[in-house]
C-alpha cells in the first residue's frame, strides 16, 4: 500500500480507466453470451458473423474498434458501436467508483457491481430477463460482503425485505412482477441492508413511472406496454451506492423539522 501511495493520482485514475475498459469488454462478452446460456470463457472472443477468432491484437478495447473502422477485419461486416460504448461506459462508471471510494474494500465489491449492473440493463432491455446466472450468485456474494461491510443482521434483513416485498408484489400483482427482478432486489438488500433496500424500491419505482409515462405521451405506447423494469433498479442501485447515506440523512432531517 506504501507503494501505491508513492504513484501520481492522475496515473492510477488513468490505471483505473483502463481496468475499467477491459472490464467493460468483459461485460460485452456476458451481455452477448448468457442469454444464450453459452460459457463466457470458451470459445474465444470471435465475430459473430464469419466465426472467425479475434487476435488478442484486434480485442484491445476501443482502440480496436477504431483502428479496424467499426468492422471485422476478416469479413469486413460491421461491428455494433454498443460494444465500444459498453466498454466506455463501464470505464467510467469504475472511474467513479474511484473517486468516491478510494482504493478499499468497498471499491473492490463495487468493480464487480458496476460492470454486473451494466450486464443486467442490457440484457433486461434486450430479452427482457435477469439472468439466475447473475442474480443467484449475486445474492450469496452480496450476503457474503454485505455481512463484512455492515454486519450479517442488516445484510440479511435488507435480502428478506426486498425479496419479499417483490414476491409480495408479484403475487399480488400475478405475474406483473419478473422472478429476475425478485432476485435482483434481494442480492441488491443483501448487499447494501434494509434502510437502502427499500430506497433502491422507491428511486426505482420513480425512474420506472416516469419513464412508463414519457412513453405513453411521447411514443404513444398503451399503459399495458411492458416496459423492462431491471435497467430502473439498477440506475437506482448506482444512486444509493453513491448518494445512499445522504438522501437517507435528508429524508429524516425532513421528518425531524
Amino acid at each position: 500500500m506504501e507503494f501505491i501511495n508513492t504513484i501520481p493520482y492522475p496515473l492510477i485514475a488513468v490505471a483505473i480507466f483502463m481496468f475499467g475498459l477491459a472490464i467493460g469488454s468483459f461485460a460485452n462478452v456476458c451481455i452477448y453470451r448468457l442469454p444464450k446460456k453459452e460459457s463466457v470463457v470458451f470459445p474465444v472472443s470471435h465475430c459473430t458473423a464469419c466465426s472467425t477468432p479475434v487476435r488478442p491484437f484486434d480485442n484491445i478495447p476501443v482502440i480496436s474498434y477504431l483502428i479496424l473502422g467499426g468492422k471485422c477485419k476478416d469479413c469486413k461486416e460491421s461491428i455494433s458501436v454498443i460494444y465500444p460504448i459498453i466498454e466506455v461506459i463501464t470505464a467510467l462508471l469504475i472511474l467513479a467508483g474511484f473517486f468516491k471510494f478510494g482504493l478499499t474494500f468497498d471499491f473492490l465489491i463495487y468493480t464487480v457491481v458496476a460492470p454486473t449492473l451494466v450486464i443486467i440493463t442490457v440484457i433486461d432491455i434486450e430479452h427482457q430477463i435477469i439472468p439466475d446466472v447473475i442474480t443467484l450468485p449475486g445474492i450469496v456474494l452480496g450476503l457474503a460482503a454485505g455481512s463484512y461491510t455492515i454486519g450479517y443482521i442488516d445484510s440479511f434483513s435488507g435480502c428478506l425485505l426486498g425479496g419479499g416485498l417483490f414476491y409480495l408484489l408479484a403475487v399480488l400483482s400475478n405475474g406483473g412482477m419478473g422472478g429476475g427482478d425478485i432476485k435482483y432486489i434481494a442480492a441488491a438488500g443483501a448487499l447494501v441492508g434494509w434502510q437502502k433496500v427499500l430506497l433502491i424500491i422507491f428511486i426505482g419505482a420513480f425512474l420506472g413511472s416516469f419513464m412508463g409515462l414519457l412513453q405513453i405521451v411521447v411514443q404513444k405506447k398503451s399503459r399495458k406496454s411492458l416496459i423492462p423494469f431491471g435497467p430502473f433498479l439498477a440506475a437506482a442501485t448506482l444512486i444509493t451506492l453513491f448518494y445512499g447515506n445522504l438522501l437517507i440523512k435528508l429524508y429524516i432531517e425532513n421528518l425531524a423539522s
